[in-house]
């Protein structure tokens, strides 16, 4: 007689597994969950709001205290003031209530009729406040002895406004008018196409670049550790240094490239590199690719250096070429790797932001679509609009991504 045994998977063992699994997962997806998927929820929520930067800053009631007049001695009047005002131009706040400890030895004149004091504390209601609301509460008083003692000041005394507004991002208004804007203008497309050719030729290039890079220095030679070291230098150095440094070297006034090309010949005045249109957008193209070729480089070259050598000893006996080698026997072994290494190169270039405004801060026709959530969230100080940017940057990714791996290479371990 045999015993059945529990399917894999679905016995008191493998759950317990799979809850200690799960378990030690937990942290993990937590800080994801932190760190990447609330504040993207965030962008999406932004991004259907009619929010501005001004709106960040949530309508509040603002209050300062001083005296009007001097107190030489006890019975003189003199006038306790309260300065209030509503922070917000637009907003309006409601249920808005001043409480205040009364010093001792000021004897109240009249009261505000908003205004009340019971046991040495004054309490105002101003019910709700406008956008933009100003006022001021005068209440004359009589000093008396005690409050001369005490210094004759207003330390004392610490108003508290308290009240209620509505936030725009915690509103149930939405509003789709940040993507329409986008949309609607001929200036998007035209920031979609240079993002486009930036990320395009900065990917291509730099995988280029780093192919022919890996390719010279897969050999071993005297001086071979320090030529490395040299080509990570532009992807380790820092890009504020280097940007500026490339600025420099091609000032129109005082640039080094300039003067060269005007020695030799080749033009008769000055080139203004990230200053022309194409010429910035190239220029901020070739930048991209040489900072950071060598990141392909490390990893092409570390490919190359794990492919088996007796394909190539078969190869130089069969006579094969150079090229023949190059393009029958390593390429077809770096696929995988020249995958990957488009796959991560495109997303962070097309998310790249730093080198850009570095260089020419978007203008001369280089500005992409994160330069252009820059500006729409704080030059123009609309938050929302920014937002909605932030999103179709998003969007355009997750479809290369979805294409990349829907009709990439399966065979290279896509």
């Amino acid at each position: 007689m045999t015993t059945a045994l529990p399917p894999t998977g679905t016995g008191p063992l493998a759950k317990r597994e799979a809850r200690l699994a799960w378990g030690l997962l937990s942290p993990t997806i937590t800080a994801v969950a932190l760190v990447v998927i609330l504040p993207l929820l965030a962008v999406f929520w932004i991004s259907v709001k009619p929010v501005g930067l001004a709106d960040l800053r949530a309508a509040a009631p603002v209050v300062r205290a001083d005296l009007r007049g001097d107190a030489a001695a006890a019975g003189d009047e003199i006038t306790v003031r309260y300065r209030i005002r509503n922070t917000s131009q637009d907003k309006e706040i409601r249920k808005v209530t001043m409480t205040d400890g009364w010093p001792d030895g000021l004897t109240p004149v009249e009261l505000d009729p908003r205004c009340a004091i019971d046991e040495a504390q004054l309490r105002c209601d101003f019910g709700t406040m406008e956008g933009g609301f100003r006022d001021q509460i005068l209440i004359p008083v009589t000093v008396g002895q005690a409050f001369l003692d005490a210094g004759g000041e207003l330390d004392d005394i610490d108003p508290v406004l308290t009240g209620k507004a509505d936030s725009i991002l915690t509103s149930g208004e939405f509003t789709f008018d940040n993507f329409s804007r986008i949309f609607d203008g001929d200036e998007f497309w035209g920031v979609l196409g240079v993002t486009l050719f930036y990320t395009v030729f900065g990917t291509i290039g730099a995988l280029v670049f780093g192919l022919f890079a890996a390719l010279l220095l897969n050999k071993s030679f005297r001086g071979q550790g320090i030529l490395r070291g040299l080509y990570l230098f532009p992807y380790v150095a820092p890009v504020i240094a280097v940007a500026f440094a490339w600025i420099l070297l091609f000032d129109p006034f005082s640039g080094s490239a300039n003067a060269l090309l005007i020695q030799m010949g080749v033009t008769e005045g000055a080139i203004n590199f990230f200053g022309e249109r194409p010429l910035a957008l190239i220029m901020v193209t070739v930048f991209e690719i040489w900072r950071y070729f060598p990141l392909s480089f490390l990893f092409i070259l570390a490919r190359m250096q794990s492919i088996d050598g007796d394909m190539y000893e078969a190869a130089d006996m069969d006579g094969a070429s150079p090229f023949q080698k190059f393009w029958y026997l390593s390429v077809p072994q770096l696929l995988g790797i020249l995958s990957v290494l488009f796959l991560l190169r495109f997303i962070w270039t097309f998310n790249k932001f730093d080198d850009i405004f570095l260089l020419t801060g978007g203008n001369a026709g280089t500005r992409t679509l994160t330069v252009n959530v820059y500006e729409q969230a704080f030059a123009i100080s609309n938050i929302g609009a920014g937002a909605a940017v932030a999103v179709v940057i998003f969007f355009c990714l997750l479809i290369f991504s979805y294409v990349f791996f829907r009709y990439g290479n399966q065979e290279e371990g896509l």
